[in-house]
């Protein structure tokens, strides 16, 4: 299977490109990484390799080990441009997070919600994290309305956006929020019936999953 992954030129989250890449070519899948340009080596967020505030709040170990095993790998550093991607050469479409500025070069492209269309069109398996989820929110289909209009969905909740945006903002300003509007909010506006459709998970701040402990983790899927 060929796994469709665009990304930002730069700030995207460590743990959520690196994990998957490194679970699905275990599972001996092709991931295959697209940016804006081609050729255009991506860079994640730095501040998740080093250390948010302090040394904490960033990657844990394994995704940043990951992560340096992703770096080397030829896939990676010479990624397809999003404008030239035929999306029916892909099996499936990975959408990451992040949420530091740069991430709205992704998360706003109009050509990339074009892509995203076309390929939900398709019907097969689109997957998205965190913010990665406003890409969905913001991409279109043949009758104007959101891909999500009628599906069930999560994505960043609102309390985790906002607990973090408060507990950093005297020292990073507005790293934590990427838009005025919280990630939740905006997409909860593209749903038909929000409180039907919309799944926000448990609440949990400090937990996280690891390669044989998936019990932090929270999925929706919809068909």
């Amino acid at each position: 299977m060929r796994v469709l992954v665009p990304l930002p030129d730069h700030d995207f989250d460590v743990t959520e490109v690196a994990v998957p890449w490194r679970l699905l070519t275990d599972a001996g899948h092709e991931v295959v990484f697209a940016t804006e340009r081609p050729g255009v080596v991506p860079e994640a967020d730095p501040r998740l390799l080093e250390g948010v505030l302090f040394g904490r709040l960033g990657a844990a170990p394994e995704p940043k080990a990951w992560y340096r095993d992703l770096t080397r790998t030829t896939g990676f550093r010479d990624p397809l441009g999003w404008i030239d991607l035929r999306v029916a050469d892909f099996d499936a479409l990975w959408l990451p997070g992040g949420h530091a500025p740069r991430m709205r070069q992704y998360l706003g492209a109009p050509v990339l919600q074009l892509r995203v269309a076309e390929f939900w069109a398709l019907e097969r398996p689109v997957a998205a994290i965190c913010h990665g989820v406003l890409v969905l929110a913001r991409a279109t289909g043949p009758d104007g309305r959101s891909l999500l209009a009628t599906r069930r969905t999560t994505c960043l909740p609102k309390y985790l956006e906002r607990s973090a945006f408060l507990a950093t903002a005297w020292r990073l300003g507005r790293y934590y929020r990427t838009y005025p509007a919280y990630v939740e909010d905006e997409v909860r506006a593209a749903l038909d019936d929000p409180e039907r459709q919309f799944e926000r998970g448990p609440r949990t701040l400090v937990r996280r999953g690891t390669a044989d402990d998936h019990r932090p983790a929270f999925v929706v899927e919809d068909g």
